[in-house]
């Protein structure tokens, strides 16, 4: 069974967000194993949760995780999601992509602007994982 762990710095938002949404994805088939982790766990962010709850999704049992929990996990994708940051890099004969995202976490003072850019990162993270599955999973 193919596996894949998303990369970020904390792994508060866009990583919990790829998370919550390929285990979406997949689960039905189980077809996945899913991980997310960063460099430097902090906690999983209350609007990506709310994000991912507008569409059908309970991220309410994720964590943060150092990706230091994963150095002895087979891993066949590894997939960082930074872009303003240094991604981190987990060594391993793993496929490697990089889909370079905003981070929506520090993005606003505004609630509601908060919301609406975790909203638009989300957005973006689901069209690249169900392009991902129909080219990558696929094949």
């Amino acid at each position: 069974m193919p596996s894949i762990l998303f990369l970020c710095v904390a792994n508060s938002a866009r990583s919990q967000m790829a998370e919550g949404i390929a285990r979406n994805l997949f689960i039905e088939e189980k077809e996945v194993n899913i991980y997310s982790a960063g460099t430097k766990p902090s906690s999983v962010h209350p609007c990506a949760v709310k994000a991912l709850a507008e569409i059908g999704i309970d991220a309410g049992d994720q964590r943060s995780k150092s990706v230091d929990e994963f150095l002895q996990t087979p891993v066949d994708w590894v997939i960082t999601l930074c872009k303003e940051e240094s991604c981190p890099v987990l060594p391993g004969p793993a496929k490697r992509l990089h889909w370079p995202m905003p981070d929506p976490a520090g993005s606003s003072d505004n609630k509601e602007e908060l919301l609406q850019n975790f909203r638009n990162v989300r957005d973006m993270i689901k069209d690249q994982l169900v392009q991902f599955r129909s080219e990558s999973l696929s094949s």
